[in-house]
């Protein structure tokens, strides 16, 4: 609870393991920048460089989190430290001992968006708080759970969630194999869903390496799977071939191209399939027009052969 004294440990600056105490500053707190899935304990005990990975806990000796950053304008600590809470430590451990290459958490299969002052009143909220669904793909926990676009998602399972940010970390510290309840407001009335707690299907990726000379060489795609657009935070209805892993010294590295870059056109070309690609590749062209999705945003670019 904020107020409770805490322990950081750690090594700061390399000096050796140190110990040092103060008190839960906040929690939840969902706008810290540091990772997809934000939701982190805030602590006033000293973190410095070097206290990274250790261990945060109360006064008992039980886990609270795990130190990851601190805000400071000056490189050492000023009070204010952020810790990754025990209940998504515990779903990264699992992931781990199961020998999973990636961490294992339930699918919602839907796309969320803040709530804005101005949605807020354009809905009636006296503030702006919840999580709005914004899209939904089919066939998934969402959409059978029978969640609608411009829901409003108000609380999992009885824990009220702010922002989108909050219901990401509330939902996928949900343990595989049960049911969540969401509690949603849908044209102002309240409603009560169930919905299942399921990992997104990993099929037909067709992952393959580009090693045609062309702008591509080098570049790692694969088929948008659901669970590939889950775990690189991508839009799941989106038509493409996706970059997961690029070679330091590929082609396509040395000329822009990042992870998580989605082709969705080449030289006037449709890209849908893996296959797709690597058939566009064989064209000996001298230029190249290629559509891409990076971080949302549609992006046309020309490249000399």
């Amino acid at each position: 609870l904020v107020g409770d004294v805490v322990l950081a440990m750690g090594n700061p600056f390399g000096v050796g393991q140190t110990v040092t105490h103060g008190i839960i500053s906040a929690l939840a707190r969902t706008q810290v920048g540091i990772t997809d899935y934000q939701f982190f304990i805030q602590t006033d005990a000293a973190i410095n460089p070097g206290n990274s990975g250790g261990a945060l806990v109360d006064m008992a000796g039980k886990l609270v989190g795990v130190n990851t950053a601190i805000f400071s304008r000056s490189g050492g600590s000023q009070g204010i430290g952020f810790a990754i809470p025990a209940n998504m430590v515990r779903v990264v451990v699992a992931s781990a001992k199961s020998g999973g290459k990636a961490v294992k958490r339930p699918w919602l299969g839907a796309r969320l968006q803040a709530v804005t002052p101005e949605i807020a009143e354009t809905i009636g909220l006296k503030t702006p708080s919840g999580a709005l669904v914004a899209n939904i793909t089919p066939n998934s926990p969402s959409a059978k759970a029978g969640l609608k676009l411009s829901d409003l998602i108000v609380a999992i399972d009885g824990q009220v969630v702010d922002d989108p940010n909050a219901f990401d970390y509330r939902f996928a510290t949900r343990p595989l194999g049960g049911t969540a309840q969401i509690d949603v407001q849908r044209g102002g009335k309240p409603l009560k869903l169930t919905i299942a707690l399921e990992t997104a299907p990993d099929t037909n990726r067709e992952e393959i390496v580009i090693t045609t000379r062309s702008p591509f060489q080098g570049a790692r795609v694969a088929n948008i799977s659901p669970a590939l657009a889950d775990e690189l935070r991508l839009d799941s209805s989106i038509e493409g071939v996706v970059v997961t892993e690029l070679a330091d010294n590929a082609a396509a590295a040395s000329v822009g191209f990042q992870k998580g870059d989605v082709i969705l056109a080449v030289n006037d070309q449709k890209i849908t399939r893996t296959g797709d690609l690597e058939k566009a590749t064989r064209d000996r062209s001298r230029i190249w027009r290629i559509i891409l999705v990076r971080a949302g945003q549609q992006i046309n670019v020309t490249l000399g052969g």
